[in-house]
């Protein structure tokens, strides 16, 4: 018998929030965190907007030293642990610590160290290169630094699969404790990629908005006008844990995970499968998973990145396992308000999800005012609605192909 998984702890850094209590607020307030880029002079990319985490000041979550020893992806991921290890209430002296996990990934990793390190070396020669060069570059150190951090000792490595990476943490990491391998997993993911080289890259690729008069109109998915995701910056932590262990301790329970399911597009580096095929298996194995019907979920927290060939493939996907169902369906989509966070993305919008199932609110889709007629669904435009919300679906989908849905439950005994 599969052993059940619950999640007993949260955190988030956010453009709308640097916790999840705020994060969460001005998703339901329809708040965009879309402005004009502070990180660097973007005089020379086309896109002079994104969504970046603000007022943030990392000398009030770490010493100087470690300050310039952290990218910034690092500290993020390490500020959502703190916040959601604290949450979830363990007691670091009385559990196995043997059998605590961390599953965490960036989809890029440390690029503002790289672009800053390639810079000394051109100017100054390798020899001055920073000796912490690699290990503030490389993808898998936020991992290991919370591992590290909190003595955790058990499972611990990083996923990396684009905008599927956090999703890919989580599934990840599910399966670690259905199958006995750990109690608790902490998982997410974290991203700090609003750089010259990721905003002109993405500018090459013709992948993010230019909508430079009206940036935090920029960001809308499945609206007729949308033309490109915005980026966005930040982090989540889930603690995942058994239920049994979860009751023993007394930990409060935020909602069940029921089911994963992860496909492939097979299909092209950076476009989705046409008809949204490779994106309706993931679905449907994630309800297989489960042991549910379609027709059991209530609601759908999309990808929807505000892209033209995302929205309406997942919409198509949606369809395809749907049937009529679909259309019963609310579906929203938190890329609306807090941009795209690339490798953390999956992490934020599956706490969103969480606790939309808990306190029966679903945040809107902003900026959706022109109604596209490939995206016909009920997105939950411009206002929350409460709803009692008994099974979720959260989404995930990344270039190269990859598919990841996750299954969340109201938590009953």
């Amino acid at each position: 018998m599969k052993r059940r998984v619950v999640i007993t702890g949260i955190g988030a850094i956010t453009p709308i929030g640097n916790n999840v209590s705020d994060y969460w607020k001005n998703l339901c307030d329809g708040v965009s965190g879309v402005d004009f880029i502070t990180r660097f002079d973007p005089k020379d990319v086309k896109t002079k907007f994104a969504a970046e985490v603000k007022n943030y000041n990392p000398e009030d979550h770490f010493d100087r030293k470690e300050v310039r020893t952290l990218d910034l992806f690092a500290q993020f991921a390490l500020v959502a642990a703190d916040e959601a290890i604290k949450d979830s209430n363990i007691n670091h002296e009385e559990i196995d610590k043997n059998r605590v996990g961390v599953v965490f990934g960036s989809g890029i990793g440390g690029l503002k160290t790289s672009e800053e390190q390639h810079e000394v070396m051109f100017k100054n020669g390798p020899q001055r290169i920073s000796p912490f060069y690699i290990p503030m570059m490389i993808a898998d150190i936020a991992a290991g630094h919370i591992s590290i951090k909190y003595g955790f000792s058990g499972p611990n490595y990083a996923t990396t699969s684009a905008c599927a990476t956090a999703a890919h943490a989580l599934a990840n990491a599910f399966y670690l404790i259905q199958r006995g391998s750990a109690d608790i997993i902490v998982s997410g993911g974290s991203e700090a990629v609003i750089t010259p080289m990721a905003v002109g890259g993405f500018n090459s690729l013709r992948a993010i908005s230019t909508w430079n008069d009206r940036p935090k109109e920029a960001s809308r998915p499945f609206d007729k006008e949308r033309n490109g995701f915005v980026m966005g910056e930040g982090g989540g932590i889930l603690i995942l844990e058994e239920l049994e262990h979860a009751k023993r301790r007394g930990a409060k329970i935020y909602a069940e995970i029921i089911g994963a399911g992860m496909s492939a597009d097979a299909y092209h580096i950076t476009a989705p499968a046409p008809g949204g095929v490779g994106q309706a298996k993931s679905i449907r194995w994630a309800i297989d998973d489960a042991g549910i019907k379609p027709e059991d979920v209530d609601y759908i927290n999309a990808h929807g990145t505000s892209t033209p060939l995302n929205d309406a493939s997942e919409t198509a996907a949606i369809k395809k396992v749907f049937g009529d169902h679909a259309y019963k369906l609310v579906i929203s989509s938190n890329k609306s308000m807090i941009g795209h966070l690339l490798g953390a993305a999956a992490a934020v919008e599956a706490i969103a999800t969480v606790l939309t199932i808990k306190e029966g609110i679903i945040p809107p889709t902003i900026n959706l005012t022109t109604p596209d007629p490939e995206c016909d669904l009920n997105y939950c435009p411009n206002s929350a609605i409460k709803k009692e919300v008994n099974y979720a679906i959260s989404n995930s989908f990344g270039f190269g192909g990859h598919n990841v849905s996750l299954l969340f439950k109201k938590y009953a005994e």
